[in-house]
């Protein structure tokens, strides 16, 4: 385990206040090309990504959860991986105990990018992006990480996992 992390840590997938994040799940699965694909089409393309939003940050200050964001796109084969492994049966009920999630789709860049504007974030870094915000819907907890999965399908299913649950309290 530490010489995961330390790993991680070297490779800028993990800051230094991980080491007191809530521990990820143990993934069974070892290499994504195994990954079960229960979502080919995570975003849905005529949701209405303001509302979506507002209802999860209204969950979350109810919940006192924080919002993750994931905005992506259909087309992007490492935003399918991302939505297909946070299904994972160790990861949904994971995700459901530390996050209200929300997804959003930003087309091909031309799309919902009113939503990372909100908290001042620019999809530079590419997709899949995620936001994770306190549930005051103001104060962004990853603004320097916020494209750390964009390679998601070179990376390991317990590296996916782990990067997401540095973000849990």
């Amino acid at each position: 385990m530490r010489r995961v992390a330390i790993a991680l840590l070297a490779a800028g997938l993990v800051t230094a206040s991980a080491a007191y994040a809530t521990p990820a799940p143990r993934l069974a699965l070892a290499s994504l090309a195994t990954l079960p694909v229960v979502e080919r089409n995570p975003y849905v393309e005529t949701a209405d990504a303001n509302a979506d939003v507002a209802a999860a940050f209204a969950r979350a200050r109810t919940s006192h959860k924080r919002v993750l964001i994931d905005m992506g796109g259909n087309w992007c084969g490492d935003c399918v991986v991302l939505a297909n492994l946070m299904l994972l049966p160790e990861m949904k009920p994971f995700m459901a105990r530390h996050f209200e999630f929300v997804s959003v789709d930003v087309g091909r860049f031309d799309k919902n990018l009113q939503i990372p504007n909100r908290f001042g974030v620019k999809l530079d870094g590419g997709v899949p992006a995620i936001l994770i915000v306190e549930p005051d819907g103001k104060t962004v907890v990853n603004p320097d990480n916020v494209s750390a999965l964009e390679d998601a399908r070179h990376m390991t299913p317990q590296a996916l996992a782990d990067w997401i649950a540095q973000w849990a309290r």
